[in-house]
């Protein structure tokens, strides 16, 4: 029997806008059981489409279909289709590469996010709302992938700290088939290893993709410094590229015995140094030290998971721009990422300006870019285009 749940007048006004989340507080009526599918209603009772419910979660219901039709296997099976046809017209299934499979609810599987490394699926469901589509997904994207690489092993990393506000347990190991010794995959000219089960993630960071092949573009003959570098791959590509000399700053030092493998792997570890300390001090300390660097890169991890934490994540931001402009050169580049989605566009540019107005100097943006096409930007969820990477060319004093 179809659970219905229904919208109240507010709820219904915002599901129309085309945003697939539906809040605890635009509900009305009797709530159904955790990850069962729904039929929205409108307070008149009028049929609007169907949705994914969570029980212990402000967003109650994320919608999948705007259709009468309840969704079928039929239903999932082009979904699937669509989010590989849209990777294999990118030219992202190159059987040595990586690149991201289903973005959540911006590919129509709320919750759940696919990610790729060479023959390595690594499934992450971060709602009750997409526990039901892992097996779907897992069954269902190898054969789909099998013209252009082979599916060697099925990884669930279903261990974001976001399942604790779902009610949901954690959840990491191999689902079908053989994990490789070591998964390798290569990016640009950079090969590198990926630690699928206890990396950060599921394993990577995917959503840099294009930028980084941006900064490398920028760093021949360049000294370059990789702050919250992790894996390193911004200073990884900047080094191929021809910098003469890249410093890469992280605290994880299984990151960095990583980054250190993978430097001699690709024939540039007399040129990248990583250094294991916490980014933010040392970007104080190569300031006080008079360190200069030709591109500098601060990537940091989110400062805003919500609204309530913006002001914290505005400070934290500014900050780290004033701190990284005393290391550029002038005529130098400073590149400065946020993955807070409650961070806009335009906020984190305003964040950007006041922090040169602080450090006195005369900043440019040459380009703000976003994630990658695999990493897709739904226009009706604007927290699917969450990450906002801005060029900066850093001139002289104001």
């Amino acid at each position: 029997m179809t659970e219905t749940v229904r919208l109240t007048g507010r709820g219904r006004r915002r599901f129309r806008t085309g945003h697939p989340w539906i809040y605890a507080d635009d509900l009305t009526g009797p709530r159904p059981g955790r990850g069962a599918l729904v039929a929205l209603e409108g307070p008149d009772g009028e049929r609007l489409g169907w949705g994914l419910h969570s029980a212990d979660s402000k967003i109650a219901v994320r919608a999948v279909s705007r259709e009468e039709a309840e969704p079928d296997e039929a239903f999932w099976a082009r979904r699937l289709d669509e989010a590989v046809a849209l990777r294999a017209c990118a030219g992202l299934l190159d059987p040595r590469g990586a690149c991201r499979l289903l973005h959540g609810d911006a590919d129509g599987f709320p919750g759940l996010v696919v990610d790729r490394y060479a023959g390595v699926l690594v499934l992450q469901s971060g709602a009750q709302a997409s526990e039901e589509l892992v097996p779907l997904a897992a069954s269902g994207l190898p054969s789909r992938l099998a013209d252009h690489v082979e599916v060697a092993a099925v990884v669930e990393r279903s261990d974001a700290s976001v399942r604790r506000l779902e009610d949901l347990p954690p959840r990491v190991g191999v689902l079908a088939g053989e994990l490789p010794e070591r998964v390798e995959v290569v990016e640009g000219d950079v090969a590198w290893t990926v630690d699928v089960l206890g990396g950060h993630k599921t394993g990577a960071y995917l959503d840099q993709r294009d930028n980084r092949a941006r900064v490398a573009a920028e760093c021949a003959g360049a000294s370059v410094l990789d702050a919250f570098c992790y894996d390193g791959l911004f200073g990884l590509r900047a080094a191929r590229a021809g910098a003469r000399e890249v410093l890469c700053v992280d605290q994880s030092r299984d990151a960095g015995e990583r980054l250190a493998a993978a430097a001699e792997r690709n024939g540039v570890a007399d040129r990248v140094r990583f250094e294991r300390a916490n980014a933010t001090k040392a970007l104080r300390e190569l300031a006080t030290a008079g360190r200069r660097f030709d591109v500098a890169v601060v990537d940091p991890p989110a400062f805003a998971r919500n609204r309530r934490e913006l002001p914290g994540a505005e400070r934290g931001y500014r900050e780290l721009a004033r701190r990284a402009l005393a290391l550029v050169d002038e005529g130098g580049l400073l590149v400065m990422a946020s993955c807070s989605h409650a961070v806009t566009p335009s906020a984190f540019v305003e964040i950007l300006g006041r922090a040169a107005a602080e450090a006195g100097r005369r900043v440019f943006l040459e380009h703000l870019a976003g994630a990658g096409v695999d990493h897709p930007a739904l226009l009706t969820l604007p927290e699917s285009a969450y990450l906002k990477c801005a060029f900066l060319r850093v001139g002289g004093r104001a």
